[in-house]
């Protein structure tokens, strides 16, 4: 007895021995303890390469695997105030964190704040992200081992909402964009059609160039018909009158041949008015320029379109569970045996410590 009494007035059974004796006590008997269930997830993509042409898919780069971003947003949202509030309200976490049949120490302080209740919560979850595997980890810990695995159920079934509806936005918003360019588009190559079928009926043609041709046609017809009968001309002039009806009805055919000539110029070349056919081809050729100029952008539009469906095709992305959420059977926390003897190691290393200063002060005194 003396010698225990002895012993206990120790310095190293005061500081020490004693100090482990009560933390040992409190993790053995008092502590509440945590469970913790885990789950593990991937983020998939669709495979549209089997039903593509190839070369959009090298165009549009489906079938090239993502980075890790998409992995880190969603560790990043299951470590937001944002889960944790939609647990908090199926789940009543914050009463569970709260609850006084865990110990003080392990347990949520009842007036706590919102960002006191976020920190406990992160430091009661873990999300790891492999980037080799594109794994994600999720680890939560709970003072009931059903409620745990509820938790992680629940975090994963919202984890999963998050990225849909992420992909569906993402690939809505582009959709949304590039068909209302693709309208407008639409709009510039009905127009363009219209503009050019108004120009031919009231002009009443089809092709100014075949009409052009046409009109060309006729001059050098008539150009050879005058010829023809100036050379009739000067051939009845060696054996007729100037003034015999011949002469004068072959010289009015002639006139009349030349009249014509010069009217059927005028509409191939002579003027400016709108009836020229000239302007009527320089019109038509603008019109058609413009439709062709649509049917282009038409073109291009709808390969845009097609890739832009590929690429919100590759946004739509799912979660696949790789282990579903465990049932854990042990507690996982606390760590009673590696606990205590890092306990004991700090208190040792302090305690040496201690005894060199002030044995140095002692000294040096």
């Amino acid at each position: 007895m003396d010698t225990l009494k002895a012993y206990s007035k120790q310095p190293i059974f005061l500081f020490v021995f004693f100090p482990w004796l009560l933390y040992a006590f409190y993790l053995s008997v008092w502590a509440s303890p945590r469970y913790e269930s885990h789950a593990k997830v991937i983020i998939e993509q669709p495979n549209g390469m089997a039903t593509m042409d190839p070369a959009m898919a090298m165009l549009t780069g489906l079938g090239v695997p993502g980075g890790s971003t998409d992995n880190h947003l969603v560790r990043a949202y299951i470590l937001s105030a944002d889960m944790l509030n939609y647990l908090d309200e199926n789940l009543r976490l914050r009463e569970h964190y709260t609850s006084t049949n865990v110990d003080i120490f392990s347990r949520l302080a009842s007036d706590n704040t919102a960002e006191e209740f976020l920190e406990y919560y992160q430091n009661h979850v873990s999300v790891e992200v492999d980037d080799l595997s594109t794994i994600i980890s999720i680890n939560i810990q709970a003072f009931e081992p059903q409620y745990a695995q509820q938790l992680s159920t629940l975090l994963i079934k919202r984890s999963e909402w998050f990225i849909n509806s992420i992909g569906h936005k993402l690939a809505k918003e582009q959709m949304a964009f590039i068909n209302g360019e693709h309208d407008i588009v639409v709009t510039k190559l009905q127009d363009a059609k219209k503009n050019l079928l108004d120009f031919q009926r009231e002009n009443k043609l089809l092709d100014p160039a075949a009409e052009g041709a046409a009109l060309q046609q006729i001059a050098y017809s008539l150009e050879s018909n005058i010829s023809v009968k100036k050379a009739e001309l000067k051939s009845l002039q060696l054996t007729m009158a100037e003034n015999s009806p011949e002469i004068i009805a072959t010289k009015d055919m002639i006139a009349a041949l030349e009249k014509q000539l010069v009217e059927e110029n005028k509409r191939i070349s002579g003027d400016y008015s709108a009836d020229n056919v000239a302007t009527k081809l320089a019109a038509f050729s603008d019109y058609k320029i413009e439709l062709e100029l649509a049917l282009q952008a038409y073109s291009s539009s709808l390969i845009s379109l097609e890739k832009s469906r590929i690429e919100a095709y590759r946004k739509l992305q799912y979660l696949v569970t790789v282990e579903s959420s465990t049932l854990p059977d042990d507690n996982q926390y606390p760590k009673v045996v590696y606990n205590l003897t890092l306990f004991a190691i700090i208190l040792l290393l302090l305690f040496g410590i201690v005894k060199i200063l002030i044995a140095t002060i002692k000294e040096l005194n």
